[in-house]
């Protein structure tokens, strides 16, 4: 049986639940600029968001787009504000139907789950293991098909309302990723094929979670009908775990199968079967059956920017709150790892 949502538009718009919303899209953010002038006139931004929801006028406005290059290169898309504040309003009551049915070791932006958690569980399996298939997905999220996306939704929520402001939500990002996607054709499909609407904004609760919404499927196809039981995902980055090499090679060919139903695609040349005692590269870190390594990479980089912003105190002393958050913040990141030698020796070139 589907769990279906329980809430109705309604109760998207309901004044207590567009002000946790605004409490929420703010958090970490009420002294920045576009949360500050939101809040200096909160209840006259929230009765406009409400009556606009209300009365179906409601609109979305203009991302602010950006490119990162941490790992990868990657377009973020950043919604206004009061926007930020509708993705919350409805994630708020249709999330915790989709919620019920996600597997236990999906990872990725749900609650008590994260980084952490998935890393542990990856160690965990390969002391358990002696192989693992790892795999993660071409142009995830600028793939994602709106009609497929919209469908999965639609099987729990009925309400017509919300189901038209998901499109509506769904087509203020429809252009954004364009040129993010390099067109792949699957069967069935014809010469118009491209302009299928698709991709979801990176930056968006909604795009977050609606990741996860899309991923369900194929992560009950892995748990139910290749009967993997140590397979576990973050995002579009997944790893299956087995006894023999055999097994898995076959899980590759059946997944691969399976993932053109949601026309996604693997980089096939990644997706090799390996020995869990060579390790993985997962999420930040390289991990081993009984050690956690931080890449080589990222040690790098934490050190090019701390030599950056010390050159720049010593030039002109300034407040070192920006600094200490830095070394706080990787510090807090490495300290998952087997990182002691290492924050040792960064850590010890700091002369101020």
């Amino acid at each position: 049986m589907v769990a279906q949502v329980n809430g109705t538009y309604a109760d998207i718009y309901a004044w207590d639940n567009l002000y946790l919303a605004f409490r929420r899209a703010a958090k970490g953010k009420r002294g920045r600029g576009p949360a500050a002038a939101f809040e200096f006139r909160l209840e006259d931004n929230l009765i406009l968001l409400q009556d606009e929801l209300a009365s179906g006028s409601y609109q979305p406005g203009q991302y602010v787009n950006f490119t990162i290059h941490e790992p990868k290169r990657r377009l973020i898309s950043a919604a206004p504000f009061r926007d930020r504040v509708v993705h919350h309003a409805l994630c708020q009551i249709i999330e915790a139907a989709f919620e019920r049915s996600f597997i236990h070791h999906s990872y990725a932006n749900r609650v008590g789950k994260g980084t952490h958690r998935a890393l542990d569980t990856c160690q965990g399996w390969m002391a358990s293991h002696p192989y693992v298939l790892q795999c993660d997905l071409r142009d995830f999220f600028p793939s994602i098909d709106h009609s497929l996306l919209q469908g999965s939704l639609n099987r729990r929520i009925q309400d017509g309302q919300t189901r038209r402001l998901i499109a509506t939500i769904l087509g203020s990002g429809a252009d954004l990723l364009t040129s993010e996607y390099e067109m792949v054709y699957f069967p069935g499909d014809d010469l118009f094929a491209v302009n299928r609407p698709r991709g979801l904004p990176i930056g968006n609760l909604t795009s977050q979670f609606w990741a996860n919404c899309f991923m369900d499927s194929f992560d009950h196809f892995v748990n139910r009908e290749l009967v993997c039981g140590a397979y576990l995902r973050y995002v579009d980055d997944f790893l299956l775990f087995a006894e023999d090499k055999a097994t898995l090679w076959h899980w590759r060919s059946a997944l691969i199968q399976r993932l053109t139903r949601l026309q996604l695609t693997v980089h096939e040349h990644k997706a090799q079967v390996r020995p869990t005692s060579e390790g993985v590269r997962f999420l930040g870190f390289v991990v081993y059956p009984h050690k956690r390594l931080c890449l080589r990479r990222k040690g790098i980089a934490f050190r090019r920017r701390l030599r950056e912003q010390l050159a720049t105190y010593r030039r002109q002393p300034i407040n070192r709150t920006q600094i200490d958050a830095s070394v706080r913040g990787w510090i807090n990141h490495v300290r998952y790892a087997d990182s002691w030698g290492l924050r040792r020796a960064l850590l010890g070139e700091v002369v101020l």
